[in-house]
């Protein structure tokens, strides 16, 4: 069983939208698992494929300990907006938002500003690739939910526009 990125991407989105809190996958030579933070389970030791004449004496394998990490930050969640007729420009996947193209040039869009389909609003950036984000609706963009080089959820709210 092969599992590409993309795939391994939409898996993990998948996994953080439910109310699962592990998730082991196995392959003839690979074993994966997906926790998500806060949930305890035991730790095993890696799979190793080996062929027949390569098996060791029963030796006894230690397993692996659990790698150290801070737990995650959640975002602030922004609150929902008291008009209703706002439409939200959410992020399309996890990454770094930047509002300008480059530090020392001007932002894409600021608050009052009218939008169109397919403008630039701002670039997420993921894995040392800048993504520049266009808009699907237009309107005047009401809020900006985000700061600037803050890092974002997939289908986090980054801006609100009135049509």
């Amino acid at each position: 069983m092969e599992l590409n990125f993309s795939e391994l991407r939409e898996l993990v989105t998948t996994l953080s939208q439910t109310d699962i809190s592990e998730l082991i996958l196995k392959g003839a030579d690979f074993e994966l698992t997906l926790r998500k933070q806060g949930a305890i389970a035991p730790v095993s030791a890696p799979m190793v494929a080996m062929s027949s004449q390569e098996q060791p004496a029963a030796a006894p394998v230690a397993p692996m300990p659990a790698p150290e990490t801070a737990p995650a930050a959640t975002p602030p969640t922004p609150p929902p907006s008291a008009d209703s007729n706002l439409l939200e420009i959410t992020s399309p996947m996890v990454g770094t938002f930047y509002r300008a193209p480059a530090p020392e040039e001007p932002s894409f869009v600021e608050i009052g500003d009218r939008i169109q389909t397919g403008q630039t609003v701002c670039i997420i950036e993921a894995m040392k690739l800048m993504n520049e984000l266009e808009a699907e609706v237009s309107g005047e963009v009401v809020e900006i939910l985000v700061e600037n080089a803050q890092p974002v959820e997939f289908g986090q709210p980054l801006m609100r526009v009135k049509p």
